[in-house]
């Protein structure tokens, strides 16, 4: 990515990382975990960016929006770009397994590579990976880490009982 932009926003997830060209998003980064984005030092910090972005995951986070409708610029594998896309099809407070999700883009043998395109969803929550679980139920890898998944799924069930506790954050 050239010229990056990017800002911070709180979130009772903690503080996530907005990047890309100041309109287009092509980042959200966690504050922990293997989803957790450095900044480089090419990169501008501009916390006046990112005004719909900021304001849709607000609104997300108050319980306002369950869909997104923002500018984004993933960047992927036409695979990757598939399943990312595939991903936004999910409704919100669904889960699905990746073998379904798999058995969606018409790749019914290809839930690993599923799963791997998954986990390198660049713009988690707004391009919502976190609605994909073991094909037993089980919560499973998460680039915010299990904790961060399983709160936005209780936040989307109306489960959640506010900011995340812990020593995550």
């Amino acid at each position: 990515m050239l010229d990056v932009i990017y800002t911070y926003l709180e979130s009772p997830i903690g503080p996530l990382l907005l990047a890309g060209d100041g309109v287009r998003l092509a980042k959200v980064g966690f504050p922990n975990g293997k989803g957790r984005v450095a900044t480089d030092d090419d990169w501008r910090r501009d916390d006046g960016q990112f005004v719909e972005a900021r304001a849709q995951l607000n609104a997300y986070f108050a319980g306002e929006l369950r869909t997104f409708d923002l500018a984004l610029m993933p960047s992927g594998t036409p695979f990757q770009l598939a399943v990312w896309q595939a991903l936004k099809a999910i409704p919100f407070g669904v889960t699905i397994s990746y073998g379904e999700l798999a058995s969606r883009l018409g790749r019914p043998s290809a839930s690993r590579a599923v799963g791997a395109a998954n986990g390198a969803n660049p713009i988690p929550i707004i391009v919502p990976c976190h609605r994909v679980i073991g094909a037993s139920g089980a919560l499973t890898g998460f680039g915010g880490g299990i904790d961060t998944k399983r709160w936005l799924l209780a936040h989307e069930t109306g489960r959640h009982t506010g900011e995340m506790q812990g020593s995550l954050f």
